[in-house]
């Protein structure tokens, strides 16, 4: 199952349980109120982060950007409700391993 990375948000409610439901196995959440957040490391194992643009500085999200880019791992922004962030995730067409079967993408 995919692994995704949250970064920004104090409390998520229930995104953590509707994005397990469309496929994420594993999801890892950074606040991003803390200013050592800058440093921290996308885990090895993320394939996917996701930047809730409401609650985030920018150089929080500058050196998100540059990691994930190192690393070849898609970001995609979106705000704190969950249809932005199915809005957002659902644009990362080359992302999902499940795009057979994603309930996510429109088809015609």
């Amino acid at each position: 199952m995919a692994s995704l990375l949250i970064v920004g948000g104090d409390k998520l409610g229930n995104i953590p349980k509707k994005l397990e439901d469309i496929g994420f196995g594993e999801i890892i959440h950074f606040s991003g109120r803390k200013t050592q957040t800058v440093k921290k490391e996308i885990p090895c194992h993320v394939e996917l982060v996701l930047v809730l643009t409401d609650f985030i500085n920018h150089n929080l999200t500058s050196a998100l950007k540059k990691r994930a880019a190192e690393q070849n791992i898609p970001i995609c922004y979106a705000k704190r409700s969950w249809c932005s962030i199915y809005q957002a995730i659902g644009k990362c067409d080359g992302v999902c391993m499940y795009q057979g079967s994603c309930q996510m993408i429109k088809r015609s």
